[in-house]
């Protein structure tokens, strides 16, 4: 019999980003009537997160009425926004928070996603946005235009997407990244030239091989100051030097973490009867082997795949995500290991090109470059990959139509 005191639901999910929203809906596939609780730090329900750097800038049509993923509405669950969870208590199956309530399960997903890595400098909403929710894209959207000026450090992807579409939205942008030439640390030379290029086509002031290491903000401005001592000033800083997986509440419970939270094909952890899912899970990919991926294809399928284990589907997580980015005119994609110092064969096909990474001659790692393959077929040439890297020619072509 619960404590009156304690809140229970058949299942509960902390975290409130895409993978806990898909985990939802994959409980639901499964039980109909079960009880799901959603514990989320953010102060939005769970929202589409990619067109937080992409759509919401580029297509007019999608507006922010259109982020939302819906999930009280679809599943019926009950939402816990701007509650932050202290301690999982897997004895005895309970969940506390920084405001004092309690909650229990029967089963429990772990979908802390990551937090943003940030510099020395203090805390301004108006004008520092280590980029990362809808209330930074809101808060965000509000400072760009009318030719404001905007510092974008960090070549992620979060980097160089914003970079790109503050500036196709009426935005100065001087753009630090520590790579010799912009996504040098994924891309092949011949990509990265051609990647960097669109940037300075576009006005935007590049400052490659370049740190910053603490900013300061006025009334009205942000002054950043680089590694070297040099300053830049400007009207705001975007942050976008990657994240660190969330993985204090899965260590301090006493989970199998390493890189990431461990969890085994069905993405259960340590525990049986605790899940996790999205950035944090380090999982057996069928192809890449023990993996950890920080990508909206991997939160959606991984949070879909643990929603319903956790209803009792025993459904293994075989699925090996992919990723990409659209800047500009530029569109890539791309699965496995993107490691420039590998050795790699370029094919030009259909009016792109698909870039092989190779180790002892078999592709570790494909991109699909301004072209649009069927992934399946990427997917088996990592999975089986032929004799030879000359038999790579033409292996992976445009979708047939």
């Amino acid at each position: 019999m619960v404590n009156e005191s304690v809140t229970h639901y058949d299942y509960l999910l902390v975290g409130g980003g895409m993978a806990a929203a898909f985990a939802a809906r994959g409980i639901r596939e499964i039980d109909k009537a079960g009880t799901i609780g959603l514990i989320t730090t953010d102060q939005d329900e769970p929202y589409t997160r990619p067109a937080l750097s992409k759509k919401l800038w580029t297509d007019k049509e999608f507006t922010e009425d259109k982020v939302s993923l819906k999930t009280k509405e679809k599943t019926g669950a009950d939402l816990f926004l701007e509650t932050v969870v202290t301690r999982i208590d897997k004895e005895s199956k309970r969940v506390e928070t920084a405001d004092g309530r309690q909650f229990s399960y029967n089963r429990l997903l772990l979908s802390t996603g990551g937090e943003p890595k940030r510099l020395d400098g203090p805390d301004d909403k108006e004008r520092i946005f280590a980029f990362r929710s809808f209330e930074d894209y809101r808060l965000l959207r509000k400072l760009a235009g009318e030719k404001r000026h905007i510092i974008v450090v960090g070549g992620s992807y979060i980097g160089t997407e914003l970079a790109a579409n503050l500036a196709l939205n009426d935005t100065q942008i001087t753009f630090i990244y520590p790579q010799e030439r912009l996504s040098g640390n994924r891309f092949v030379d011949e990509l990265a030239r051609e990647y960097e290029d669109r940037y300075r086509q576009h006005g935007i002031t590049l400052m490659n091989s370049t740190r910053a290491s603490s900013y300061t903000v006025s009334e009205n401005e942000v002054v950043v100051t680089l590694e070297n001592g040099e300053t830049l000033t400007a009207d705001g800083l975007v942050l976008g030097i990657g994240v660190e997986p969330r993985l204090e509440l899965a260590e301090e419970a006493g989970l199998k973490v390493e890189d990431g939270v461990i969890a085994d094909e069905f993405l259960t952890t340590s525990d049986p009867d605790i899940f996790a899912a999205g950035d944090i899970v380090s999982y057996p990919d069928p192809i890449l082997g023990r993996n950890r991926i920080e990508h909206v294809d991997h939160a959606r399928k991984s949070g879909k795949t643990a929603g319903k284990n956790m209803a009792g589907a025993a459904a293994a997580y075989d699925y090996t995500p992919y990723f990409y980015s659209d800047v500009f005119d530029l569109s890539w994609q791309a699965i496995g290991t993107l490691d420039p110092e590998l050795d790699y064969y370029i094919d030009e096909v259909d009016g792109g090109k698909v870039v092989y990474y190779l180790e002892d001659d078999k592709p570790v790692g494909i991109i699909t470059w301004n072209m649009d393959a069927d992934l399946d077929d990427v997917r088996e040439v990592l999975k089986n990959p032929p004799a030879s890297r000359e038999a790579l020619k033409g292996l992976i072509r445009e979708k047939d139509e």
